[in-house]
């Protein structure tokens, strides 16, 4: 085809550069809903830890033992039981960014409890995931004295993560 004496573009030109221009589009917006699908889990797994040490100060701070409950929203006053809720430390998880939300799977007791002195008595491991992203972040809590561990899915269970 033969370029008009305008100057300006062929239809096929045109047509293949809007096709060019709609798959780098597609390309960067999935590449960033899949970051916004890791940022979204990395900051409710950060959030299941906080709530585990804002567990531990309630309790040094009152000097007496104090339990949490883990919903699928967040730490939570628990519904029953014998100890007290642990003052101030409830926490929510975060909202669902874009409308998703993260999915809390887990093996706590309805109730994990906090020893006068901070240390967690219940142990069990917290599994979240979001829709957007494959990756599956872990938490656990491991007895005798509590010791928490941020870390990835895996083959062979809650692996540390990479970086760290």
């Amino acid at each position: 085809m033969a370029r008009s004496d305008a100057g300006g573009f062929t239809l096929p030109e045109a047509l293949l550069t809007l096709v060019l221009v709609g798959l780098l589009a597609q390309l960067g917006f999935t590449s960033a809903s899949r970051d916004l699908a890791a940022a979204r889990l990395e900051g409710a797994s950060r959030r299941v830890m906080v709530g585990l040490e804002r567990g531990r100060d309630a309790a040094l701070r009152s000097g007496r033992p104090c339990a949490l409950s883990l919903e699928a929203t967040g730490w939570r006053e628990p519904q029953a039981g014998s100890l007290p809720a642990c003052e101030g430390a409830a926490l929510e998880l975060g909202e669902g960014i874009g409308g998703l939300a993260v999915n809390v799977s887990h093996n706590l007791p309805a109730a994990v409890r906090f020893t006068s002195n901070g240390l967690i008595i219940d142990g069990g491991t917290v599994l979240l995931s979001t829709e957007g992203t494959d990756l599956v972040r872990c938490v656990v809590v491991a007895l005798p004295l509590g010791v928490t561990r941020l870390g990835r899915q895996g083959p062979g269970g809650c692996l540390p993560d990479p970086q760290s």
